[in-house]
């Protein structure tokens, strides 16, 4: 307790009141795709040479990356006569202690260095050291000299890698596999964050699969799509618009679902193999959860990689589409009847007509599977996820959730361990509807409102160190079905003669 007792003045904070709370980072897609000839990581060089000797060592990280910039290599004179030549290693410093002659003198020469370094268990599992010119010149004593230039694989297997130039990053991704088509795709409908996760490709597609839905490894290390979990603890962002384009079959999107609850996200996933609107809609029966939404057909357009005509994956656009509504109108819009950029047409024929529910179109819509029409450039037409829940039938009612509660949980960490005074519960409650007027005001939402409930919020919960703070909204629906009700009348022929005669 403060000292009672003091002749003067003291100033004593009290931080009351409403915080304000900041929306969560929806546009941030998660993508995990192969890439087997993307870029490697660059290995970090030092050569230490001496001209007067004509000889050097050219010392070469033994793995590729920034780690290697660490290391640093020096030569010590050990001032002592008949000195024979070792090689220490402390963490990332490696001394190399040179021979001595009779007299004190250096007598190691660059190839005896070279070797001494490679065949060292220590040294060597951190450089490889190999002879520059003769080697057969002496050295001379050197302080520590650091390796560069090394940098890090851009896509590093089984690890999230935050992208914010997905241009940039296609040409780092090379033209095999999923992850340049992907990013191409994404990249021709938004300027987004893309968290990616590379695969390796497997001998096979059942391999490949397995590589997809990845596990844990015997460290703890998460593979696979699994990696996405552990991508807000190293880079920052939570992935929240899920997808794998090309790979997505239907254990590749249940396995998708199963991450997008757990980081309360939502995955746009394909038909897979299906060759018609049947085949579609009995693919779409294997999924009922609210985060998922199946698209079919595909898209097609000019492959630059190929020089032809090719199918586009709808999924990758999806998800370019998906972020930029997020960061143009809102989470609340739908990813339905907006213009696709980058595709000059559909790989199946769908019959559409914007006023016969009896099309191809009407069919998958009916059967909550999102489809492509072309009206006005090519579009995505349906809005309808995967669940039986009228709750959460349409893509931004699953998306609003998610938002809402991720916002108003993450928006309140100030307040968990604080005394809990009436004041503290006003000033949460005052919060949170003031953000539900800032939604409202945008058009996020229909209505908001908290409230604290006297009757759940017993002494005993409240002894306990719980609160319970009630809140509802109302997510605002998409106009899915506009109905127009045409009458024909003879009530304008009435007066028809008054009006000839006013003529």
């Amino acid at each position: 307790m403060a000292q009672d007792y003091h002749h003067g003045i003291r100033v004593v904070e009290i931080n009351e009141g409403t915080r304000p709370i900041r929306t969560v980072a929806t546009a941030v897609i998660g993508l995990v795709a192969t890439a087997p000839n993307a870029a490697a990581g660059t290995a970090a060089e030092l050569l230490l040479e001496f001209a007067a000797a004509g000889s050097g060592v050219t010392y070469t990280a033994a793995a590729a990356g920034t780690a290697g910039n660490a290391i640093r290599i020096r030569y010590v004179d050990p001032g002592t006569a008949s000195a024979s030549l070792s090689v220490a290693t402390v963490e990332n410093d490696i001394t190399v202690t040179l021979a001595t002659d009779v007299d004190s003198e250096i007598s190691s020469t660059a190839a005896d260095i070279a070797s001494a370094v490679n065949t060292d268990p220590d040294a060597s599992a951190l450089v490889t050291a190999a002879e520059s010119g003769t080697g057969a010149g002496v050295v001379s004593a050197i302080g520590y000299q650091a390796l560069t230039g090394g940098e890090d694989e851009p896509f590093p297997l089984d690890t999230p890698v935050l992208l914010t130039d997905l241009l940039a990053a296609q040409g780092d991704a090379g033209e095999e596999g999923t992850l340049a088509r992907a990013l191409d795709g994404i990249a021709k409908q938004a300027k987004t964050l893309v968290v990616v996760v590379r695969v390796e490709e497997g001998a096979d597609p059942e391999a490949t699969k397995s590589n997809v839905i990845g596990g844990v490894d015997a460290s703890g290390k998460k593979l696979g799509m699994q990696a996405l979990l552990a991508a807000e603890q190293r880079l920052g962002v939570k992935p929240r618009i899920l997808g794998a384009p090309d790979l997505d079959d239907a254990d590749v999107t249940s396995a998708m679902i199963s991450i997008a609850q757990k980081l309360r996200a939502f995955v746009y996933a394909s038909a897979g193999d299906s060759a018609t609107i049947e085949e579609a809609a009995m693919y779409r029966e294997n999924f009922g959860a609210r985060e998922c939404m199946v698209i079919w057909p595909k898209f097609t357009g000019w492959d630059t990689a190929t020089n032809s005509t090719r199918n586009l994956s709808a999924v990758a656009r999806a998800m370019g589409m998906r972020a930029k509504l997020d960061n143009e109108i809102g989470w609340h819009k739908t990813l339905s009847n907006r213009p696709v950029n980058g595709v000059t047409g559909i790989s199946q024929d769908v019959f559409w007509d914007l006023q016969d529910p009896n099309t191809d179109a009407g069919y998958l819509n009916s059967h909550e599977v999102t489809t492509l029409i072309q009206r006005g450039g090519f579009r995505f037409w349906g809005s309808r996820t995967c669940s039986i829940d009228p709750l959460f039938a349409f893509e931004n009612y699953t998306r609003t959730a998610q938002i809402i509660a991720d916002t108003i949980a993450e928006a309140h960490l100030w307040a968990v361990d604080l005394p809990m005074h009436p004041s503290l519960v006003k000033d949460i409650i005052e919060g949170i509807n003031a953000k539900f007027r800032e939604w409202i005001r945008q058009g996020y939402l229909l209505g908001g409102q908290a409230w604290f409930d006297a009757e759940l919020n017993s002494p005993e919960v409240l002894k306990s160190g719980k609160l319970y703070i009630d809140y509802d909204y109302t997510p605002v629906p998409p106009l899915e079905n506009l109905m127009f009700q045409q009458r024909i009348t003879d009530r304008y022929l009435v007066d028809f003669a008054d009006r000839v005669a006013a003529a």
